[in-house]
């Protein structure tokens, strides 16, 4: 299996990356801590939805949502005086759940009929967000959400809340990185490479699909439970269908199957943003030809491009040595 060890390049751009993330923020104000912070919350979504889309094939609109049922889990419970593990306890299991049932209709239709059914769930979830006041609060939304306390530190302020949030990260990334290289990720890609085919090798292909609606969707969860006091104060707004399709770009755009597709695709949508502000008024119009641009030359994204790329490299490397070894084997009359 290839590691990080047989490319050095690699390495060291992971260690650049890595030393960016830890001392850069010490230099940044407020805002530059809080982008950070809601690039590290939101690339954790996107890693889950990237598990359910990107390598089990399974089309969802409703990671959104899910963001929601752990933002509100968060906004009530730490409001009520109950711990943040408390409430990520309940908001992983409630998001585990209704992403298991979710996952059902996975079982009898496919593609842009499932999406229907992800985004039917997304309205619902959104209407009972804005709607159902005695729980929610309504339009009015829910504020006064505390910063937890690890380990004895307060993350009132931003800069400790932040490692909060890149710590958060690194351990979904890890436990991430296990999955999708243990006998589940394979069978998440065999699921999503030809159902009928896995069938036959004796995956258990109903099992595995309702796996990964569920830990995506488990993972939705643990964003918005970040989020809720990130921004201190929860209303419906951000949890529309809107947010949904976000991620969705975000993992595209990124590159679907590709375990660094979210990060790169975060950045593209929160990061990317804030840099064109200096186009003013035109900044969004600037981003979206991007975007657009992207997917039309590169459907698989970034890591897409950069995947086809080493590929050919190793084309021609082949057919070099080949070409290389030809005169010996005719010596040798092989």
């Amino acid at each position: 299996m290839t590691t990080l060890r047989s490319h050095p390049v690699a390495c060291a751009l992971f260690a650049v990356i890595a030393l960016g993330l830890l001392f850069g923020p010490l230099a940044l104000n407020r805002y530059g801590l809080y982008i950070l912070s809601l690039w590290a919350v939101t690339t954790i979504a996107a890693i889950g939805l990237n598990l359910t889309l990107g390598y089990a094939g399974q089309v969802s609109l409703a990671q959104g949502a899910f963001v929601g049922i752990g933002a509100y889990t968060t906004a009530i419970m730490t409001t009520q005086g109950w711990p943040i593990l408390a409430a990520l306890a309940v908001a992983v299991v409630l998001c585990f759940a209704i992403g298991w049932l979710l996952g059902y209709p996975a079982l009898r239709v496919q593609h842009h009929y499932l999406a229907f059914v992800t985004l039917a769930f997304s309205t619902l979830a959104f209407l009972v967000f804005r709607n159902e006041e005695w729980l929610t609060k309504g339009i009015y939304g829910i504020i006064g959400i505390p910063r937890p306390v690890v380990f004895g530190f307060p993350t009132t302020r931003p800069l400790p809340f932040y490692y909060l949030c890149l710590g958060s990260l690194t351990l979904v990334s890890l436990a991430t990185w296990w999955l999708v290289r243990s006998p589940w990720g394979r069978a998440f890609v065999a699921l999503r490479e030809n159902p009928i085919r896995a069938l036959s090798l004796g995956v258990d292909t109903r099992r595995y699909t309702l796996m990964a609606f569920a830990i995506g969707s488990a993972l939705g969860g643990v964003s918005g439970v970040l989020y809720a006091p990130l921004v201190e104060f929860v209303d419906p707004t951000p949890f529309a269908l809107t947010h949904s399709l976000n991620l969705l770009m975000m993992v595209i755009v990124g590159g679907a199957g590709f375990f660094f597709g979210p990060f790169l695709g975060a950045i593209i949508a929160v990061l990317l943003p804030e840099w064109l502000r200096f186009a003013q008024g035109y900044y969004l119009i600037v981003y979206a030809l991007f975007v657009m641009g992207l997917l039309v030359w590169s459907p698989t994204g970034l890591l897409g491009i950069a995947d086809r790329w080493m590929a050919e490299r190793r084309t021609r490397a082949a057919s070099a040595a080949r070409a290389a070894a030809a005169p010996t084997l005719e010596k040798e009359g092989v």
